[in-house]
């Protein structure tokens, strides 16, 4: 009996020794698992192992010596999509592990997949015409034909920059991009600096600007110095625009929405970029009694490119300019340049969504602004774009170094033009930083007399026709509205104050204007305010 239970004994260890062993080769092995985790993802791509909440700020990272964590800093979490750290109201994809796969074309194969001449495969192998493909409209059935649309990708690219195709006035462009036009001596072109302010002008800010271009601040050619206004509608004093407009500042598009919706501007159809860039630029001409068509320029709210469809939309509308792309902080500054070619720099942002195909249309790039101290020693502050974004400009003697040493940057290579861009203007109001500015533009003024302030489109004539700094002091273009301006008289004193509301928008508007009020607020849908599309 004892023999007999003492086998039995044996029998379910050995069979307990297989299960296990059975159990152990069916699990599959880290680096089978590191393999299947791994799959499918791209190089450098961060993603989570789990989803939800609670594993929002840990990510990892497939390389050569497994995986990689890290866990983003306090108050932060991880996007997936956008691969970077960001505050949580702005995270919408903590129940995602990795980002989405798109299908991509195939535009690269062994053997062609396509037999038509001018045709090129969707990710499932149909074929469609290959200017087709990243036009902003998905025309393949599973829309892969918008999915590799980067400069790298899309088969309709714009060329690379070639100066023998490339020229003045319709065309700019160089290698780098920071070649001189017309391939002038530095030093003998002006320097020119363009103050830009962005969004509404209205009783808040219309005493700053006064104070800022007041009477006998002039440029070297005896005429007054000015600045380009980006004009967005809800609070726009029409009447204060219509005045700005008859000193000979320039008037430029900020939409009419301003919509904050995530993606909203990334992801705009052709039709959603006319009706706010096209509809803001019909109402400031009808409100703003502007008709000289000196209306060009746009730049989009929060800084966010909207791809192709914003330059088809800029062509068909006769834009002249976008004042949007950012160019990374570098030793030596960005000139301007057309779109009919490739961009001389990088897509910089976050997550932007740049042009790749040719259009007619200047691009106004904002160069970064270097916010350090002190520019000669390397603490990895990464640069700003709009002024008062530089969150660490917080008394007036560092907005004074940091207007000088940007000066420089610019004044002492290649004298590519300087943006000072204002978001919120009101930040000028802080701490005499609009002391700080007026002094320094005063103090500019007189010790480098090669420098003009002046507005994106007086930019773009002096690149069309570039001049020596003895021809620039008698340059026609530049003469134009060159005295000192009558002060602006509206047929009513302070215009009409129109109060206004519009089914899409809740509550009731105040638009001020020279003009006859409308019926209802102009608004996307109606930019006349009386009923017509």
């Amino acid at each position: 009996m004892r023999a007999a239970a003492f086998i039995l004994v044996l029998l379910a260890c050995a069979a307990a020794q297989a299960e296990r062993a059975k159990r152990q080769a069916e699990q599959p092995s880290e680096e089978e698992t590191l393999k299947k985790l791994c799959a499918g993802k791209g190089p450098g791509e961060w993603f989570r192992l789990n989803a939800g909440q609670e594993h929002c700020k840990r990510v990892v990272q497939c390389t050569s010596a497994g995986l990689q964590q890290i866990k983003c800093p306090q108050g932060l979490v991880f996007d997936v999509e956008k691969q970077s750290c960001d505050w949580k109201d702005n995270v919408f994809n903590c129940d995602q592990t990795a980002r989405e796969v798109k299908a991509k074309p195939l535009l690269n194969t062994d053997e062609p997949i396509c037999t038509v001449a001018g045709e090129l495969a969707c990710a499932d192998a149909s074929c469609i015409k290959k200017e087709l493909f990243c036009d902003g409209i998905e025309q393949c059935s599973d829309g892969s034909d918008e999915n590799a649309c980067d400069n790298g990708n899309d088969p309709n690219r714009a060329p690379p920059c070639d100066s023998e195709k490339c020229k003045l006035p319709s065309c700019f462009c160089s290698e780098d991009g920071t070649t001189v036009p017309g391939n002038l001596d530095p030093r003998d072109i002006p320097q020119m600096v363009v103050l830009t302010f962005n969004g509404a002008i209205n009783n808040n800010n219309i005493d700053l600007f006064d104070e800022i271009f007041q009477s006998g601040r002039t440029n070297p050619n005896g005429c007054p110095i000015k600045g380009t206004f980006f004009v967005s509608h809800r609070y726009t004093n029409y009447t204060a625009v219509q005045d700005l407009h008859a000193r000979g500042h320039e008037v430029a598009v900020f939409s009419i929405s301003q919509n904050d919706t995530r993606n909203y501007w990334k992801n705009a159809s052709r039709a959603d970029w006319a009706k706010e860039m096209g509809g803001q630029r019909f109402i400031i001409e009808k409100f703003a009694g502007i008709n000289d068509n000196s209306v060009v320029g746009m730049r989009t709210p929060f800084l966010r490119i909207g791809g192709n469809n914003q330059f088809f939309m800029m062509d068909k509308q006769k834009f002249l300019y976008d004042s949007t792309i950012t160019a990374p902080l570098s030793d030596i500054p960005i000139w301007p340049y057309t779109l009919l070619n490739q961009m001389p720099h990088a897509c910089h942002g976050d997550a932007q969504k740049c042009p790749t195909r040719a259009f007619p249309v200047w691009e106004m790039v904002m160069n970064e602004l270097d916010r350090r101290d002190d520019p000669s020693v390397d603490d990895n502050l990464p640069g700003c774009i709009m002024v008062d974004s530089c969150s660490n400009i917080r008394t007036t003697e560092q907005f004074y170094n940091f207007l000088n040493h940007n000066f420089d940057r610019h004044y002492l290579t290649n004298r590519a033009p300087i943006s000072l861009n204002f978001q919120q203007s009101a930040w000028l109001k802080q701490n005499e930083f609009l002391d700080t500015l007026m002094y320094w533009i005063d103090e500019i003024r007189q010790t480098f007399p090669e420098t003009y302030f002046v507005t994106m489109t007086q930019v773009i004539e002096w690149m069309q026709n570039p001049r020596t700094l003895a021809e620039t002091q008698a340059f026609d273009s530049w003469q134009i509205k060159c005295e000192e301006p009558l002060p602006f008289v509206c047929s009513k004193p302070g215009g009409n104050n129109c109060a206004l509301h519009v089914d899409e928008v809740p509550g009731t508007f105040n638009m001020q204007t020279c003009q006859r009020c409308p019926t209802n607020l102009p608004w996307l849908s109606d930019p006349t305010g009386e009923g017509f599309l």
